[in-house]
């Protein structure tokens, strides 16, 4: 067995548990991502340690990279952007236990951020149903905060405005929903690729309608913004998951889940943190519920 395949148990282990989910030899899963899912558009590979970090990350999601669930951008430092497709993001929502549907409401405002976008809702809400929460999770986009203008051709934002913003909404209320860290869209990735901006989290307001982006001048929820890529939040993981092992309400839940947004959380410190969510979830749920 190569030392491509067989380096640690760690490792033999996720890639037997690949190649038994996708029918491939699991001597052969690693080639055959490299040349297929993971290939980049310059035509390199990624490296063994990049492989194993997408991996990860699909096996902890259920996604599937021969479908384009999941697919990997590489960014100017020669690093991996773990990149989810709207199918994914669709797949890990439905299959999540905690999941009891989501719906849509627009903006009767039509408006258009440039000549070359079609008419557009002002805004999109994209509203999630938990089934270990009264209230739904709401986060509303608006499309002068998202939009990414072209200059040379049309790309998916100028040639399908409303749904590019109905993508945005979903996404960024299932992060809140569900704690769902360490994975882009794949608009979010080209404008990390392009250095246009680094993750941070600008939910500052002591207004919690902000954090779901209801009233005026809303609080993003992890989207991109203008900001230094040397900009780093004042606490730790570790900061987080205490304050989830202290949560009681589904408040201080949300405010870790936004706050978790700026510290782009992979590998074992995602797995931590989220199985320190799920454990608050449930020991708030059942305390409303008694």
């Amino acid at each position: 067995m190569s030392n491509e395949i067989a380096t640690t148990g760690k490792k033999a282990g996720l890639v037997q548990r690949f190649g038994d989910r996708y029918g491939v030899d699991p001597a052969k899963v690693m080639h055959t991502l490299k040349a297929t899912a993971f290939k980049q558009r310059d035509g390199t590979a990624p490296s063994n340690e990049q492989m194993m970090s997408l991996m990860i990350v699909a096996d902890q999601h259920g996604l599937n990279p021969f479908t384009k669930e999941i697919y990997a951008f590489q960014d100017k430092g020669g690093g991996i952007v773990p990149v989810v497709g709207v199918d994914g993001w669709s797949r890990i929502i439905n299959d999540h236990p905690k999941s009891d549907g989501l719906e849509f409401v627009a903006s009767a405002d039509m408006v258009q951020a440039d000549e070359n976008a079609k008419p557009c809702p002002e805004w999109i809400e994209c509203i999630i149903h938990r089934k270990d929460r009264k209230q739904p999770i709401r986060v509303r986009e608006y499309l002068d905060e998202v939009y990414r203008p072209q200059s040379r051709y049309p790309g998916p934002w100028q040639t399908h405005t409303k749904r590019m913003l109905r993508h945005k909404a979903m996404i960024q209320a299932a992060r809140i929903a569900f704690g769902f860290s360490g994975i882009y869209d794949e608009d979010e990735a080209h404008r990390i690729v392009d250095g246009e901006f680094s993750v941070v989290d600008t939910a500052t307001s002591d207004d919690p309608n902000d954090l779901f982006g209801l009233g005026q001048g809303a609080a993003d929820t992890g989207q991109p913004q203008r900001e230094s890529a040397d900009t780093a939040p004042p606490y730790t993981v570790d900061d987080l998951i205490s304050q989830l092992n202290s949560a009681k309400d589904g408040d201080a839940i949300d405010q870790a889940l936004a706050d978790a947004g700026a510290l782009n959380l992979t590998g074992a410190e995602q797995e931590r943190f989220e199985s320190a969510l799920e454990a608050a979830n449930e020991r708030v749920g059942i305390a409303e519920a008694q």
